[in-house]
C-alpha cells in the first residue's frame, strides 16, 4: 500500500551488487508512478526516467527546459513507487559544478538510486538530434568531480553521459569517457552508439559497467539484450518506448471516438478496471481504511486512578 517499504539506501546497496555480478539489468522508462509500478509487477530489473519523458510530459521538447525541482520532485513520484531502483536523467546537472553538487544532493534525498550527467553544452539537446555540441573535457571532468564529491551515499551510482560519439568519433567518445571515469564516474553511458561493435569496444576499454539506450528512432539499432550483453553492456533502457506506446494507443482511441462516437471496439486494448485495481492494490487501501473506521480506543487504558 502506497510507497515501497524498502529505503533508498537498501535499494541503492542492492543495484550495486547486481552491477557487480556484471547482470545484464533491464530499465524500461516510466512516464508516471503507475506505469513503474506496471514495469515492477512484469519482472523488470529497474525503472529509467528520462529527461525528455518528463519535458514531454509538461508539452515540451526535450533542450533544457525542465529545472532540478521538477525532475527531483517528479522523479521522486516514481522511484518511491516501487522496491526497483530508480535512475533518472539530469542532463547537464542544471548549471556550473556547484550546481551539480546540488543536484546530487537533491536526487539521493529524492530517493533515487543513480542519475547520470552529460557534457553537452547547455542548452541541450536530444541526444539523437543532429546538431549536438559537447563542452571541453575540462568542463565535462569537472562536472563528474563535482558529482562524485557531493555524493553521501557511496551506492549511488555517479554515472556520466558522452555525446561526443556523434561529433568526433568513436574514438574519441573512448577517451572522454576514460577521462570521466578517472573523475570519480562510476559508469558510462555512450550516446548515440551505432553498432554492436561499438559497444564492444567502449566496454572493452573500460572497467566500468556501459549502459546501452535502445530508444526507437534514434542512431542506434535496436539490438536484442542477449546481443547487448555479449557485447558487455551491463545496463538497457528504452526511455521513451512506454510513453510513445500510451500516447500512439491515445491517439488511436480518440480516432476512433471521432469515428464512431463511442469506444466499445477499442474496449479489447484497454486496461481493464480489475487489472488497474489490481495494480494499485486498492484492496489493501479498503482493509486499511476499514481498519481505521472500526478502531475503538480501549477506555480503561486511560482511566484515572
Amino acid at each position: 500500500m502506497l510507497y515501497s517499504t524498502v529505503t533508498p539506501a537498501e535499494k541503492r546497496r542492492l543495484f550495486r551488487e547486481r552491477l557487480a555480478r556484471g547482470e545484464l539489468l533491464r530499465f524500461p522508462g516510466a512516464f508516471n508512478p503507475l506505469s513503474a509500478r506496471l514495469i515492477a509487477e512484469k519482472g523488470f530489473d529497474g525503472v529509467y526516467i528520462s529527461g525528455a519523458v518528463l519535458s514531454a510530459d509538461l508539452g515540451l521538447p526535450d533542450i533544457g527546459l525542465t529545472t532540478l525541482t521538477e525532475v527531483a520532485g517528479r522523479a521522486k513520484q516514481i522511484a518511491r513507487m516501487t522496491d526497483l531502483p530508480a535512475i533518472v536523467d539530469a542532463d547537464t546537472g542544471f548549471g556550473e559544478p556547484m550546481n551539480v553538487a546540488r543536484t546530487i544532493q537533491e536526487l539521493e534525498d529524492a530517493g533515487l538510486a543513480g542519475t547520470h550527467i552529460e557534457d553537452q553544452v547547455n542548452p541541450k539537446r536530444c541526444g539523437h538530434l543532429d546538431g549536438k555540441s559537447v563542452v571541453d573535457e575540462g568542463t565535462a571532468v569537472q562536472r563528474i568531480r563535482a558529482a562524485a564529491d557531493a555524493r553521501r551515499d557511496e551506492n549511488f551510482l555517479i554515472m556520466a553521459r558522452t555525446d561526443i560519439r556523434a561529433i568526433e568519433g568513436l574514438d574519441a567518445a573512448i577517451d572522454r569517457a576514460k577521462a570521466l571515469v578517472d573523475a570519480g564516474a562510476d559508469a558510462v553511458f555512450p550516446e548515440a552508439m551505432r553498432t554492436l561493435a561499438e559497444f564492444e569496444a567502449m566496454a572493452a576499454a573500460l572497467d566500468v559497467p556501459i549502459l546501452a539506450n535502445m530508444t526507437e528512432f534514434g542512431k542506434s539499432e535496436l539490438f536484442t539484450t542477449t546481443q547487448l550483453q555479449s557485447a558487455g553492456v551491463s545496463i538497457v533502457i528504452w526511455p521513451v518506448s512506454l510513453l510513445r506506446t500510451a500516447m500512439g494507443a491515445a491517439g488511436r482511441a480518440l480516432d476512433t471516438l471521432n469515428e464512431e462516437g463511442h469506444l466499445t471496439s477499442a474496449l479489447g486494448e484497454m486496461q481493464h478496471r480489475a487489472d488497474l485495481y489490481e495494480l494499485i492494490d486498492y484492496e489493501s487501501y479498503n482493509r486499511f481504511d476499514s481498519g481505521v473506521y472500526n478502531f475503538t480506543l480501549d477506555e480503561t487504558k486511560h482511566t484515572k486512578e
